[in-house]
């Protein structure tokens, strides 16, 4: 059974934390019928079978109240977010929601295996649970990137934090470079295992920021972005571990949409200037916003497409 003291943390969702509680579903609750269409959010098909899934999910958080239509709701707005990450190429990758689930079910004293049959069990589905946990970890992202610049603070308003703190808070700095070793979509199958082990390797030879490009250039299909300076608030999540963990001067490799990619590691610093000092501050107000729920902007953006969206009930 799942404990009832044992949240998802917002660190591991990007969310508000999720709490399940001890629970008992009688195995009728659980059978599926054959599946039927019920809801198209933009061609995209939402089944019956869906549905049952996401309403004994539901169940599991003992949450009240109509749940068909609340779980027809959650199923929509995950449609429309799962389109939004992938035109902007920003999901999390497999390895990150596999390292979540995993970390989900030790806080739960299980192994993946024990708590992949008691969602099975309980007619969740393991895919439907990975599903769930890719979007809730993928979506804040694209809010932070739609949002970022406007959420800014002002002068006057850092001005105002910098004296209430007395002094400028410290981060880090750093400079990075991304190398994505590609995996074309048709090929993925077949050669994402050697391009993993191909990323790997080339992380020992790594001869430093300056000479990165040339490095790419002598193996097959290696780009290499400059992401320029980046400070510690800033990260995004998926990234956030690594890089406190790196290694010399580059992170383990990860699989993404793209293929596997690991950052490069040109400098870092502590700094506190104004504009580390915005960028803490920020920090700490996501935070505050994802502890109190939704926030205004994640909020502004799901109306936006849903407005824009052809959703269709039957």
């Amino acid at each position: 059974m799942f404990s009832g003291k044992t949240p998802m943390r917002a660190a591991l969702f990007g969310a508000a934390a999720l709490v399940m509680a001890s629970f008992a579903v009688p195995s009728s609750d659980v059978a599926f019928a054959a599946s039927e269409v019920k809801v198209l959010v933009n061609s995209q098909v939402i089944t019956s079978g869906d549905i049952a899934k996401r309403v004994n999910f539901l169940k599991l958080q003992r949450q009240k109240g109509d749940l068909n239509k609340l779980a027809k709701e959650q199923l929509v707005d995950e449609t429309l977010k799962r389109a939004e990450v992938a035109r902007l190429r920003m999901s999390v990758s497999t390895s990150d929601v596999d390292a979540a689930f995993g970390r989900f079910a030790s806080s739960n004293k299980m192994s993946t295996e024990q708590l992949g049959q008691i969602l099975e069990k309980m007619g969740v589905t393991v895919e439907h649970f990975k599903s769930y946990i890719a979007i809730s970890m993928s979506w804040p992202r694209v809010v932070n990137a739609r949002f970022g610049s406007s959420g800014r603070l002002s002068n006057d308003a850092l001005v105002t934090r910098m004296t209430e703190n007395k002094t400028k808070p410290v981060t880090t700095e750093y400079f990075l470079k991304q190398m994505v070793f590609v995996v074309p979509t048709a090929k993925r199958n077949a050669i994402l295992k050697s391009r993993k082990a191909e990323a790997d390797a080339s992380r020992s030879k790594f001869p430093g920021c300056d000479q990165a490009k040339a490095f790419a250039a002598t193996m097959r299909d290696v780009s290499v972005q400059d992401l320029g300076r980046v400070l510690a608030p800033d990260v995004p999540e998926v990234w956030k571990p690594l890089l406190e963990k790196a290694s010399g001067n580059t992170t383990a490799s990860v699989v993404t949409d793209r293929g596997v990619e690991y950052i490069a590691i040109c400098s870092q610093r502590q700094v506190n200037d104004d504009v580390a000092a915005a960028a803490v501050f920020r920090a700490e107000d996501i935070g505050k916003n994802n502890a109190q729920g939704v926030s205004a902007n994640d909020k502004k953006y799901m109306d936006e497409l849903r407005t824009k969206a052809q959703i269709v009930y039957r």
